[in-house]
């Protein structure tokens, strides 16, 4: 075989780079992990992402995360269901969020009954509300409109949700590479491949990245006494100069960092100034499902230690997010009590 022989699909090179491995077993302060799901709609088979909650237990004593916030905790019998086996059961370890039920937009009245139907979650005991990227992709009304993050049926159920003392994390559009043409620039052609489904790129369709993520600022903006945190780094972990921007002019906006190592570590000294420039809004949290033993250590080490260009994905055959190595934060140890547990308890009303 020639070097001309090989595809470029079959190339798969090993990185030759020796460089320290600092392991961190548990994290400076112990922390509350503030995006993770533990319920049942995003499992393939319907049962319960999390089989074991005593193994989970274990895990999180090992690994010292003092609570996990679930995001599954949907609306109705579903609510209930996740705060018997998670919240009811183990106070204190678990806060379950509600989600909305957009089905209900497909009525005129749709927006008064989202809110009544906040109001009963709220009742119920969901501590908070999870709206998912699906608002603004694919939701629509009964007249057929698609449905904006900054619809004024949106914004008074965040204002709404502000009243009734529950913050909201909210998860708008996804990486920018997903709303880009699938063509030869696209960076993250290995996942688009895998998942079809996530690419947005077809404007006749979706919305552009930038036009989602401008009504997302709008919605966070009309809505100043209630506690938001933007998912997956405020919605756009490729460009912090957007997401520190918005914290700027929003007091109570606040970011988490789950499920964008791969983009943060490709960026690291910028990311550790996001943190610095905001110390008090910026919250832990994985989005691993199922949560792991390894997945915590790992991402203790990202937080903590000066390691460089390590893999964010170890043992999958390709670095899904992406084709390359992240280099960890190595954050002052005077932020990571904020990061790690203080702005999650204020946030939570702990």
């Amino acid at each position: 075989m020639t070097i001309d022989d090989i595809l470029l699909r079959n190339w798969a090179p090993r990185s030759r780079l020796q460089t320290p491995q600092t392991a961190v077993p548990v994290p400076h302060t112990p922390c509350i992990d503030v995006h993770n799901h533990l319920g049942r709609w995003l499992s393939d088979d319907g049962d319960w992402i999390i089989p074991d909650v005593d193994a989970l237990l274990d895990t999180m004593d090992a690994r010292r995360v003092e609570a996990i916030v679930n995001l599954d905790g949907m609306w109705g019998d579903e609510l209930e269901a996740n705060l018997d086996r998670y919240d009811r059961a183990n106070p204190g370890r678990f806060f379950t969020f509600c989600q909305p039920d957009w089905s209900l937009l497909s009525k005129p009245d749709g927006g008064e009954r989202l809110l009544d139907q906040l109001t009963d979650s709220a009742r119920r005991g969901a501590r908070g509300v999870k709206i998912w990227k699906n608002l603004g992709l694919d939701v629509r009304d009964h007249t057929g409109a698609l449905v904006a993050p900054d619809d004024p049926r949106v914004i008074a159920l965040v204002a709404l949700a502000g009243e009734l003392g529950l913050p909201v994390l909210i998860h708008t559009a996804d990486p920018i590479a997903f709303f880009d043409p699938l063509d030869e620039h696209n960076e993250r052609l290995d996942e688009l491949r895998e998942s079809a489904d996530w690419w947005f790129g077809d404007r006749d369709r979706h919305p552009s990245f930038d036009a989602l993520l401008d009504a997302h600022a709008r919605l966070v903006l009309a809505c100043p006494d209630t506690d938001i945190i933007g998912a997956h780094v405020g919605c756009a972990a490729e460009d912090l100069d957007r997401v520190s921007a918005l914290m700027r002019a929003a007091p109570r906006y606040h970011a988490d960092i789950a499920g964008r190592m791969a983009e943060l570590g490709r960026q690291p000294r910028r990311a550790a100034q996001l943190i610095a420039e905001h110390p008090d809004r910026v919250l832990f949290g994985t989005d691993i499902y199922p949560t792991s033993d390894e997945q915590y250590r790992l991402h203790y080490r990202f937080v903590e230690s000066a390691d460089e260009s390590f893999e964010y994905a170890p043992g999958e055959p390709y670095p899904p997010q992406g084709r390359w190595t992240v280099s960890a934060l190595a954050l002052d140890p005077a932020l990571l009590p904020a990061l790690y547990r203080d702005n999650a308890r204020r946030v939570l009303g702990l």
